[in-house]
């Protein structure tokens, strides 16, 4: 049997997922993404990732400013879905969710009853796991609260960063909603109340603000490793540059740094440089070396790029 599917997605994670299905011959009668919209500098229309991939397919495209109005619900229903499958895309109404036969599956980019919300892959490193995975699971009610269907894990080495781990969870992820798909065509698939799972203390993702991402350089050398990390490449961790006498703060955005474990007596928080090829931070535990920033109004640099044109640095702390 096969299903008529809707797929529904916004941003790259879920183009693979989509062309997995594509190219497993399942049938795609349409695709549900966010509306254009004007972006950048320039304030140009920008399209959905979802959205180009689909237009370079032929797929059907709906792009419902809100997901109650009466003429998108119709087109949906016109297109007679026996399945829908959501990945990376918004929060939908019952009247949406629970229209297809089969109800809706979803992809989700945590071990499932573990990180739910908004940013799973953020918070899995900021709180130092060294596993997480995916879930696929049917919508209810309650957000990313659905029965299992499906779950592949895997590892987070030491100094992998979110844009790592995004991208080894969106290829698994792919062949796990194919797998999925398979499964609930053919009528045998497990469906596990995650409230059933043994799991520890359950750890949530909510959505991350400009605060959650300021380094507290007071933190032990760990925390701090895996906050920035774990805000790498997006939204980034960020901290200031405090002149040691008069003068303005220096906003820095930290995307990749290094741990240095060894005793010192430096000052928490003070700067330690050779002025060319490292820029060193004393933390409880050792040092932090930032090889990856972006100084307030430049581009993203190397250590070696930033301290060539910030022939100051001396003159600051943190």
């Amino acid at each position: 049997m096969s299903l008529k599917i809707v797929y529904m997605g916004t941003p790259d994670f879920a183009v693979a997922p989509l062309e997995a299905l594509l190219n497993a011959g399942c049938n795609i009668v349409g695709v549900v993404t966010n509306p254009d919209k004007p972006a950048g500098r320039g304030q140009k229309i920008q399209e959905a990732a979802v959205k180009k991939f689909a237009v370079s397919k032929g797929l059907k495209i709906l792009q419902p400013e809100k997901f109650r109005n009466e003429e998108f619900l119709n087109d949906l229903r016109a297109l007679e879905a026996d399945l829908q499958v959501v990945v990376a895309f918004k929060m939908l109404p019952e009247v949406v969710w629970n229209m297809p036969k089969y109800g809706t599956l979803n992809l989700h980019a945590s071990l499932l009853p573990q990180y739910r919300g908004a940013a799973p892959i953020n918070w899995a490193i900021i709180n130092g796991d060294k596993e997480t995975g995916v879930s696929t699971f049917l919508l209810q009610h309650e957000i990313d609260t659905g029965n299992i269907l499906f779950q592949e894990k895997t590892n987070i080495d030491e100094n992998d960063n979110v844009e790592v781990i995004h991208d080894k969870l969106m290829n698994i992820g792919s062949e796990l909603v194919v797998k999925t798909v398979k499964a609930i065509e053919a009528e045998d698939y497990p469906q596990i109340p995650q409230e059933s799972l043994d799991t520890e203390t359950l750890k949530s993702a909510p959505k991350i603000f400009k605060e959650d991402c300021k380094v507290d350089w007071s933190k032990s050398i760990d925390s701090i490793h895996n906050l920035i990390r774990g805000l790498s490449p997006y939204p980034a961790a960020w901290t200031e540059l405090i002149p040691n006498e008069e003068g303005k703060n220096i906003g820095l955005k930290v995307f990749g740094t290094n741990k240095e474990i060894v005793s010192h007596q430096h000052k928490i928080g003070s700067l330690h440089t050779d002025g060319k090829k490292y820029l060193k931070v004393a933390v409880d535990g050792g040092y932090i070396s930032i090889n990856m920033l972006q100084q307030a109004g430049k581009k993203r640099m190397n250590v070696e790029d930033f301290l060539r044109g910030f022939q100051q640095i001396s003159n600051y702390h943190l």
